[in-house]
Protein backbone atom coordinates (compact mmCIF):
# COMPACT_ATOMS: atom_id res chain seq x y z
CA UNK A 1 0.00 0.00 0.00
CA UNK A 2 1.32 3.13 -0.33
CA UNK A 3 1.22 5.31 2.75
CA UNK A 4 1.38 9.00 3.32
CA UNK A 5 4.41 9.88 4.91
CA UNK A 6 3.08 12.71 7.82
CA UNK A 7 -0.22 13.57 8.93
CA UNK A 8 0.53 17.07 8.33
CA UNK A 9 0.46 16.47 4.56
CA UNK A 10 -2.16 18.98 2.90
CA UNK A 11 -5.46 16.45 2.90
CA UNK A 12 -5.50 16.63 -0.91
CA UNK A 13 -1.96 14.71 -1.06
CA UNK A 14 -3.19 12.12 1.89
CA UNK A 15 -6.62 10.96 0.05
CA UNK A 16 -4.36 9.95 -2.83
CA UNK A 17 -6.19 6.42 -4.05
CA UNK A 18 -3.70 3.92 -2.85
CA UNK A 19 -5.94 1.02 -5.10
CA UNK A 20 -7.53 1.75 -8.60
CA UNK A 21 -10.72 0.97 -7.00
CA UNK A 22 -10.62 4.18 -4.82
CA UNK A 23 -9.40 5.84 -7.96
CA UNK A 24 -12.17 8.20 -8.95
CA UNK A 25 -13.18 9.00 -12.92
CA UNK A 26 -11.74 8.13 -15.66
CA UNK A 27 -13.56 5.46 -16.25
CA UNK A 28 -13.42 5.29 -20.35
CA UNK A 29 -9.49 4.75 -19.97
CA UNK A 30 -10.20 2.98 -16.59
CA UNK A 31 -13.30 0.92 -16.77
CA UNK A 32 -13.21 -3.26 -16.86
CA UNK A 33 -12.58 -3.51 -20.33
CA UNK A 34 -10.66 -1.12 -20.76
CA UNK A 35 -6.70 -1.58 -21.86
CA UNK A 36 -4.84 0.53 -19.35
CA UNK A 37 -6.46 -0.73 -16.48
CA UNK A 38 -5.47 -4.18 -17.90
CA UNK A 39 -1.97 -3.21 -18.49
CA UNK A 40 -2.18 -2.22 -15.08
CA UNK A 41 -3.31 -5.28 -13.50
CA UNK A 42 -1.61 -7.68 -16.09
CA UNK A 43 1.99 -5.61 -15.19
CA UNK A 44 2.47 -4.70 -18.58
CA UNK A 45 4.35 -1.50 -18.22
CA UNK A 46 4.75 0.56 -21.11
CA UNK A 47 5.44 4.60 -21.78
CA UNK A 48 2.88 6.51 -21.47
CA UNK A 49 1.51 10.21 -21.59
CA UNK A 50 -1.46 11.55 -19.75
CA UNK A 51 -2.81 14.64 -21.25
CA UNK A 52 -5.39 16.40 -19.21
CA UNK A 53 -6.62 19.33 -17.11
CA UNK A 54 -5.40 20.11 -13.43
CA UNK A 55 -6.75 17.79 -11.08
CA UNK A 56 -7.56 15.40 -12.62
CA UNK A 57 -5.43 12.59 -11.22
CA UNK A 58 -2.36 12.01 -13.74
CA UNK A 59 0.26 11.79 -10.79
CA UNK A 60 -1.85 9.49 -9.03
CA UNK A 61 -2.33 7.56 -11.83
CA UNK A 62 1.26 7.31 -12.64
CA UNK A 63 2.01 6.23 -8.78
CA UNK A 64 -0.24 3.49 -8.95
CA UNK A 65 0.79 2.24 -12.45
CA UNK A 66 4.33 1.88 -10.79
CA UNK A 67 3.25 0.85 -6.79
CA UNK A 68 0.84 -2.10 -9.10
CA UNK A 69 4.06 -3.38 -11.06
CA UNK A 70 6.27 -2.64 -8.03
CA UNK A 71 8.46 -0.42 -9.85
CA UNK A 72 10.78 2.09 -8.04
CA UNK A 73 9.12 5.64 -9.10
CA UNK A 74 11.17 8.04 -9.21
CA UNK A 75 9.37 11.66 -10.02
CA UNK A 76 10.13 15.42 -11.32
CA UNK A 77 9.17 18.49 -12.51
CA UNK A 78 10.12 20.00 -16.10
CA UNK A 79 9.55 23.60 -14.58
CA UNK A 80 12.74 22.71 -11.65
CA UNK A 81 14.57 19.74 -13.38
CA UNK A 82 17.13 20.04 -16.25
CA UNK A 83 19.55 17.60 -18.21
CA UNK A 84 21.61 17.12 -15.01
CA UNK A 85 18.63 15.64 -13.13
CA UNK A 86 17.70 13.12 -16.04
CA UNK A 87 20.82 11.65 -16.11
CA UNK A 88 20.79 11.55 -12.38
CA UNK A 89 17.68 9.42 -12.35
CA UNK A 90 19.23 6.78 -15.61
CA UNK A 91 21.37 6.41 -13.03
CA UNK A 92 19.23 5.82 -9.93
CA UNK A 93 17.48 3.09 -12.28
CA UNK A 94 20.26 1.53 -13.70
CA UNK A 95 21.35 1.21 -10.19
CA UNK A 96 18.13 -0.14 -8.96
CA UNK A 97 17.81 -2.99 -11.42
CA UNK A 98 21.75 -4.03 -10.88
CA UNK A 99 20.83 -4.09 -7.31
CA UNK A 100 17.59 -5.99 -7.48
CA UNK A 101 16.04 -6.63 -10.85
CA UNK A 102 13.50 -3.46 -9.84
CA UNK A 103 12.08 -1.91 -12.96
CA UNK A 104 11.67 2.14 -12.46
CA UNK A 105 8.81 4.48 -13.66
CA UNK A 106 10.47 8.05 -14.08
CA UNK A 107 7.70 10.59 -13.88
CA UNK A 108 7.84 13.63 -15.67
CA UNK A 109 5.09 16.35 -14.07
CA UNK A 110 4.23 19.56 -17.23
CA UNK A 111 6.59 17.20 -19.38
CA UNK A 112 5.93 20.32 -21.74
CA UNK A 113 7.61 22.40 -20.02
CA UNK A 114 10.77 20.69 -21.24
CA UNK A 115 12.81 22.04 -24.01
CA UNK A 116 13.68 20.04 -27.11
CA UNK A 117 16.92 18.84 -26.08
CA UNK A 118 15.70 18.05 -22.67
CA UNK A 119 12.86 15.85 -24.34
CA UNK A 120 15.40 14.11 -26.49
CA UNK A 121 17.59 12.97 -23.50
CA UNK A 122 14.41 10.74 -22.38
CA UNK A 123 14.93 8.74 -25.76
CA UNK A 124 17.94 6.46 -25.72
CA UNK A 125 17.06 5.43 -22.48
CA UNK A 126 12.97 4.78 -23.20
CA UNK A 127 14.23 2.63 -26.06
CA UNK A 128 16.46 0.28 -24.42
CA UNK A 129 14.44 0.10 -21.28
CA UNK A 130 16.24 1.73 -18.86
CA UNK A 131 12.88 2.97 -17.17
CA UNK A 132 9.32 3.28 -18.62
CA UNK A 133 8.75 7.08 -19.05
CA UNK A 134 5.73 8.00 -17.78
CA UNK A 135 4.92 12.17 -18.44
CA UNK A 136 1.93 14.46 -17.49
CA UNK A 137 0.97 17.80 -19.10
CA UNK A 138 -2.15 20.18 -19.47
CA UNK A 139 -1.09 21.52 -23.34
CA UNK A 140 -1.78 19.35 -26.10
CA UNK A 141 1.46 17.30 -27.08
CA UNK A 142 0.59 17.25 -30.31
CA UNK A 143 2.20 21.26 -30.18
CA UNK A 144 4.13 20.79 -27.46
CA UNK A 145 6.22 17.44 -27.07
CA UNK A 146 8.81 16.60 -29.88
CA UNK A 147 7.44 14.01 -32.19
CA UNK A 148 10.61 11.69 -31.55
CA UNK A 149 9.08 11.49 -27.77
CA UNK A 150 5.55 11.30 -28.88
CA UNK A 151 6.17 8.07 -31.41
CA UNK A 152 7.95 5.75 -28.59
CA UNK A 153 4.57 6.59 -25.74
CA UNK A 154 1.21 5.80 -25.86
CA UNK A 155 -1.04 8.91 -24.86
CA UNK A 156 -4.14 9.02 -22.77
CA UNK A 157 -6.61 11.97 -22.21
CA UNK A 158 -7.35 12.57 -18.73
CA UNK A 159 -11.11 14.43 -18.76
CA UNK A 160 -12.57 17.10 -16.15
CA UNK A 161 -14.17 14.97 -13.29
CA UNK A 162 -17.72 15.42 -13.40
CA UNK A 163 -19.83 16.86 -10.19
CA UNK A 164 -20.50 13.61 -9.09
CA UNK A 165 -17.08 12.44 -9.30
CA UNK A 166 -15.73 15.43 -6.89
CA UNK A 167 -19.10 14.55 -4.81
CA UNK A 168 -17.74 11.02 -3.97
CA UNK A 169 -14.32 12.16 -3.78
CA UNK A 170 -14.99 14.78 -0.72
CA UNK A 171 -17.49 12.61 0.69
CA UNK A 172 -14.82 10.22 1.23
CA UNK A 173 -12.23 12.72 2.14
CA UNK A 174 -14.76 13.46 4.99
CA UNK A 175 -15.75 10.27 6.33
CA UNK A 176 -12.21 8.44 6.10
CA UNK A 177 -10.92 8.31 9.48
CA UNK A 178 -7.71 7.22 8.41
CA UNK A 179 -6.17 9.92 5.96
CA UNK A 180 -9.32 12.06 5.84
CA UNK A 181 -11.13 14.61 8.49
CA UNK A 182 -13.31 10.92 9.94
CA UNK A 183 -12.13 11.73 13.42
CA UNK A 184 -13.23 15.29 13.27
CA UNK A 185 -16.72 13.93 12.94
CA UNK A 186 -17.57 16.52 10.62
CA UNK A 187 -21.15 17.45 9.14
CA UNK A 188 -20.94 19.04 5.48
CA UNK A 189 -24.84 20.76 4.59
CA UNK A 190 -25.99 19.12 1.48
CA UNK A 191 -25.84 22.46 -0.63
CA UNK A 192 -22.46 23.14 0.79
CA UNK A 193 -21.54 20.26 -0.88
CA UNK A 194 -23.23 20.60 -4.10
CA UNK A 195 -21.67 24.03 -4.40
CA UNK A 196 -18.36 22.86 -3.72
CA UNK A 197 -18.47 20.15 -6.19
CA UNK A 198 -19.16 22.98 -8.95
CA UNK A 199 -16.84 25.38 -7.68
CA UNK A 200 -13.88 22.84 -7.76
CA UNK A 201 -15.02 23.01 -11.60
CA UNK A 202 -13.42 19.58 -12.19
CA UNK A 203 -10.45 20.19 -10.35
CA UNK A 204 -10.31 17.13 -6.78
CA UNK A 205 -6.95 18.95 -5.80
CA UNK A 206 -8.82 22.08 -6.01
CA UNK A 207 -11.69 20.74 -4.27
CA UNK A 208 -10.07 19.11 -1.39
CA UNK A 209 -8.10 22.35 -0.53
CA UNK A 210 -11.14 24.27 -0.28
CA UNK A 211 -12.67 21.34 1.76
CA UNK A 212 -9.51 21.55 4.29
CA UNK A 213 -10.10 25.39 4.45
CA UNK A 214 -13.84 24.79 5.57
CA UNK A 215 -12.55 22.57 8.04
CA UNK A 216 -11.25 25.13 10.20
CA UNK A 217 -14.01 27.47 9.63
CA UNK A 218 -16.82 24.97 10.55
CA UNK A 219 -18.65 25.95 13.51
CA UNK A 220 -20.65 23.34 15.47
CA UNK A 221 -18.36 21.06 13.80
CA UNK A 222 -20.99 21.72 10.34
CA UNK A 223 -19.54 22.87 7.49
CA UNK A 224 -22.17 25.36 6.01
CA UNK A 225 -23.23 26.95 2.43
CA UNK A 226 -22.18 30.24 3.73
CA UNK A 227 -18.71 29.16 4.64
CA UNK A 228 -18.23 27.45 1.39
CA UNK A 229 -19.07 29.99 -0.43
CA UNK A 230 -16.65 32.80 1.10
CA UNK A 231 -14.42 30.08 0.45
CA UNK A 232 -14.94 29.42 -3.37
CA UNK A 233 -16.18 33.31 -4.25
CA UNK A 234 -12.66 33.89 -5.77
CA UNK A 235 -12.40 30.77 -7.56
CA UNK A 236 -11.10 30.90 -11.24
CA UNK A 237 -12.84 28.88 -13.45
CA UNK A 238 -10.16 26.39 -15.65
CA UNK A 239 -9.26 28.95 -18.86
CA UNK A 240 -5.26 28.77 -18.99
CA UNK A 241 -4.49 31.91 -21.30
CA UNK A 242 -2.47 30.24 -23.74
CA UNK A 243 -3.39 26.90 -23.55
CA UNK A 244 -5.25 24.38 -25.44
CA UNK A 245 -9.23 25.66 -23.13
CA UNK A 246 -8.45 28.82 -24.22
CA UNK A 247 -8.30 28.73 -27.76
CA UNK A 248 -10.79 25.96 -27.59
CA UNK A 249 -13.37 28.42 -26.00
CA UNK A 250 -12.87 31.01 -28.45
CA UNK A 251 -13.36 28.84 -31.22
CA UNK A 252 -16.28 27.51 -29.73
CA UNK A 253 -17.26 31.27 -29.79
CA UNK A 254 -16.36 32.16 -32.99
CA UNK A 255 -18.31 29.08 -34.61
CA UNK A 256 -21.36 30.09 -32.36
CA UNK A 257 -21.09 33.71 -34.06
CA UNK A 258 -20.84 31.87 -37.69
CA UNK A 259 -23.63 29.55 -36.63
CA UNK A 260 -26.13 32.31 -35.77
CA UNK A 261 -26.60 30.97 -32.39
CA UNK A 262 -26.65 34.18 -30.07
CA UNK A 263 -27.19 32.34 -27.03
CA UNK A 264 -24.64 30.00 -27.03
CA UNK A 265 -22.00 32.70 -28.61
CA UNK A 266 -23.03 34.44 -25.28
CA UNK A 267 -22.38 31.94 -22.74
CA UNK A 268 -18.98 31.20 -23.99
CA UNK A 269 -18.14 34.85 -24.27
CA UNK A 270 -19.20 34.69 -20.39
CA UNK A 271 -17.03 31.41 -19.87
CA UNK A 272 -14.30 33.12 -21.22
CA UNK A 273 -15.00 36.53 -19.41
CA UNK A 274 -15.32 34.47 -16.45
CA UNK A 275 -11.95 32.34 -16.64
CA UNK A 276 -9.81 35.64 -16.42
CA UNK A 277 -9.46 36.62 -20.37
CA UNK A 278 -8.33 39.31 -21.58
CA UNK A 279 -11.20 41.35 -23.08
CA UNK A 280 -9.55 42.98 -25.39
CA UNK A 281 -8.36 40.16 -26.90
CA UNK A 282 -12.32 39.27 -27.32
CA UNK A 283 -12.59 42.53 -28.83
CA UNK A 284 -9.87 42.11 -31.42
CA UNK A 285 -11.18 38.46 -32.39
CA UNK A 286 -15.05 40.21 -32.55
CA UNK A 287 -13.28 42.60 -35.13
CA UNK A 288 -12.04 39.54 -37.48
CA UNK A 289 -15.28 37.70 -36.79
CA UNK A 290 -17.12 40.83 -38.33
CA UNK A 291 -14.91 40.64 -41.98
CA UNK A 292 -14.47 36.81 -42.21
CA UNK A 293 -18.12 36.05 -41.15
CA UNK A 294 -20.64 38.86 -41.87
CA UNK A 295 -18.76 40.94 -43.81
CA UNK A 296 -20.68 43.06 -46.53
CA UNK A 297 -24.02 41.54 -45.30
CA UNK A 298 -24.20 43.95 -42.75
CA UNK A 299 -21.57 45.89 -42.71
CA UNK A 300 -22.74 47.80 -39.47
CA UNK A 301 -21.13 44.55 -37.89
CA UNK A 302 -17.58 45.83 -38.23
CA UNK A 303 -18.78 49.14 -36.71
CA UNK A 304 -20.47 47.94 -34.13
CA UNK A 305 -17.42 45.46 -33.08
CA UNK A 306 -15.35 48.66 -33.54
CA UNK A 307 -17.49 50.49 -31.17
CA UNK A 308 -17.39 48.18 -28.59
CA UNK A 309 -13.77 48.34 -28.48
CA UNK A 310 -13.53 51.49 -27.72
CA UNK A 311 -16.04 51.89 -25.60
CA UNK A 312 -14.44 49.21 -23.74
CA UNK A 313 -11.19 50.93 -23.20
CA UNK A 314 -12.78 54.02 -22.34
CA UNK A 315 -14.81 53.15 -19.68
CA UNK A 316 -12.90 49.66 -18.50
CA UNK A 317 -14.31 46.64 -16.22
CA UNK A 318 -17.14 45.95 -15.41
CA UNK A 319 -19.32 48.00 -17.16
CA UNK A 320 -17.49 47.41 -20.45
CA UNK A 321 -17.63 43.89 -20.40
CA UNK A 322 -21.80 44.58 -21.66
CA UNK A 323 -20.80 46.10 -24.80
CA UNK A 324 -18.52 43.60 -25.86
CA UNK A 325 -21.64 41.24 -24.80
CA UNK A 326 -24.01 43.65 -27.32
CA UNK A 327 -21.50 43.50 -30.29
CA UNK A 328 -21.53 39.36 -29.63
CA UNK A 329 -25.38 39.44 -29.57
CA UNK A 330 -25.49 41.45 -32.50
CA UNK A 331 -22.57 39.39 -35.01
CA UNK A 332 -24.31 36.52 -33.73
CA UNK A 333 -27.74 37.49 -35.02
CA UNK A 334 -26.30 39.30 -38.51
CA UNK A 335 -26.66 37.74 -41.68
CA UNK A 336 -23.81 35.88 -43.00
CA UNK A 337 -21.32 36.14 -45.48
CA UNK A 338 -17.53 34.84 -45.70
CA UNK A 339 -17.85 35.93 -49.78
CA UNK A 340 -14.80 39.21 -48.74
CA UNK A 341 -12.97 36.50 -46.47
CA UNK A 342 -13.10 34.18 -49.39
CA UNK A 343 -12.54 36.61 -52.20
CA UNK A 344 -9.07 38.33 -49.87
CA UNK A 345 -7.68 34.69 -49.73
CA UNK A 346 -8.33 34.07 -53.29
CA UNK A 347 -6.98 37.55 -54.58
CA UNK A 348 -3.82 37.09 -52.65
CA UNK A 349 -3.10 33.65 -53.70
CA UNK A 350 -2.78 34.82 -57.08
CA UNK A 351 -1.01 38.19 -56.09
CA UNK A 352 1.24 35.55 -55.02
CA UNK A 353 1.88 33.36 -57.86
CA UNK A 354 1.56 35.61 -60.72
CA UNK A 355 5.06 37.36 -59.43
CA UNK A 356 5.62 41.39 -60.30
CA UNK A 357 3.07 41.82 -63.35
CA UNK A 358 3.17 45.30 -64.83
CA UNK A 359 0.20 47.72 -63.91
CA UNK A 360 -1.56 47.92 -67.43
CA UNK A 361 -0.54 51.32 -69.47
CA UNK A 362 -4.04 52.47 -69.24
CA UNK A 363 -4.19 52.62 -65.25
CA UNK A 364 -0.77 54.25 -64.75
CA UNK A 365 -0.98 57.59 -63.79
CA UNK A 366 0.42 60.19 -65.67
CA UNK A 367 1.99 63.02 -63.73
CA UNK A 368 5.21 64.78 -65.67
CA UNK A 369 5.39 65.18 -69.50
CA UNK A 370 7.83 62.12 -69.86
CA UNK A 371 4.79 59.58 -68.52
CA UNK A 372 2.46 60.83 -71.21
CA UNK A 373 5.13 60.55 -73.85
CA UNK A 374 5.19 57.15 -72.55
CA UNK A 375 1.79 56.13 -72.59
CA UNK A 376 0.93 55.91 -69.05
CA UNK A 377 -2.56 56.79 -68.57
CA UNK A 378 -3.23 56.52 -72.41
CA UNK A 379 -7.15 55.04 -73.38
CA UNK A 380 -8.07 55.53 -69.80
CA UNK A 381 -11.69 55.74 -69.44
CA UNK A 382 -12.79 57.99 -66.80
CA UNK A 383 -15.57 56.39 -64.77
CA UNK A 384 -17.74 59.70 -64.45
CA UNK A 385 -17.80 60.39 -67.76
CA UNK A 386 -19.00 57.30 -68.92
CA UNK A 387 -22.67 56.44 -68.94
CA UNK A 388 -24.37 55.50 -65.19
CA UNK A 389 -21.03 56.03 -64.28
CA UNK A 390 -19.40 53.18 -65.40
CA UNK A 391 -16.91 52.17 -68.36
CA UNK A 392 -18.10 49.09 -69.76
CA UNK A 393 -15.83 46.75 -71.19
CA UNK A 394 -12.99 48.39 -69.24
CA UNK A 395 -9.84 46.02 -68.56
CA UNK A 396 -8.23 46.43 -64.55
CA UNK A 397 -6.14 43.05 -64.53
CA UNK A 398 -2.79 42.73 -65.91
CA UNK A 399 -3.38 41.39 -69.86
CA UNK A 400 -1.41 37.57 -68.20
CA UNK A 401 -4.01 36.56 -65.89
CA UNK A 402 -6.79 38.26 -67.55
CA UNK A 403 -10.65 39.80 -66.26
CA UNK A 404 -11.04 37.28 -62.51
CA UNK A 405 -13.96 37.35 -60.30
CA UNK A 406 -13.09 36.75 -56.79
CA UNK A 407 -15.98 38.82 -54.95
CA UNK A 408 -19.45 36.74 -55.05
CA UNK A 409 -21.61 38.11 -52.63
CA UNK A 410 -24.16 35.59 -51.33
CA UNK A 411 -28.30 36.11 -51.44
CA UNK A 412 -28.14 37.66 -47.59
CA UNK A 413 -28.64 40.95 -46.58
CA UNK A 414 -26.85 43.47 -48.04
CA UNK A 415 -24.99 41.56 -50.06
CA UNK A 416 -28.34 40.52 -51.79
CA UNK A 417 -28.39 44.07 -53.73
CA UNK A 418 -24.30 44.37 -54.17
CA UNK A 419 -24.71 41.06 -56.24
CA UNK A 420 -27.62 42.28 -58.03
CA UNK A 421 -25.80 45.32 -58.94
CA UNK A 422 -22.23 43.79 -59.95
CA UNK A 423 -24.48 40.84 -62.03
CA UNK A 424 -26.17 44.03 -64.07
CA UNK A 425 -22.43 45.62 -64.35
CA UNK A 426 -20.92 42.41 -65.24
CA UNK A 427 -23.45 42.07 -67.93
CA UNK A 428 -22.98 45.51 -69.30
CA UNK A 429 -19.12 44.49 -69.84
CA UNK A 430 -20.12 40.84 -71.66
CA UNK A 431 -22.22 43.29 -73.95
CA UNK A 432 -19.36 45.75 -74.68
CA UNK A 433 -16.79 43.00 -74.77
CA UNK A 434 -18.80 41.28 -76.90
CA UNK A 435 -19.72 44.46 -79.79
CA UNK A 436 -16.09 45.37 -79.49
CA UNK A 437 -14.95 41.94 -80.77
CA UNK A 438 -17.52 42.44 -83.14
CA UNK A 439 -16.11 45.35 -84.72
CA UNK A 440 -12.55 44.28 -84.78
Amino acid sequence: MIKADSDNQPLAERMRPQTLEEYVGQQHILGEDKQLRAAIEQDRLHSMLFWGPPGTGKTTLARLIAHYSGAEFITMSAVLSGVKDIREAVKLAKQSHELDGRSTVLFVDEVHRFNKSQQDAFLPHVEDGTFSFIGATTENPSFELNNALLSRVRTYILRALTVDDIKTILQSAITDEERGLGKLKLKIEPEALDFLAKAADGDARRGLNWLEIATDLAKNNTITLATIEEIASEGVRRFDKGGDLFYEQISALHKCVRGTNPDAALYWFCRMIDGGCDPIYIARRLVRMASEDIGNADPRGLSIAMDAWQTYERIGSPEGELTLAQAVVYLASAPKSNAVYAAYKQAMRDAKESGSLDVPMHLRNAPTSLMKELDYGKDYRYAHQEEGAYAAGETYFPEEIGEQVYYEPVARGLELKIGEKLSHLREQDRLARQSKRSKQ
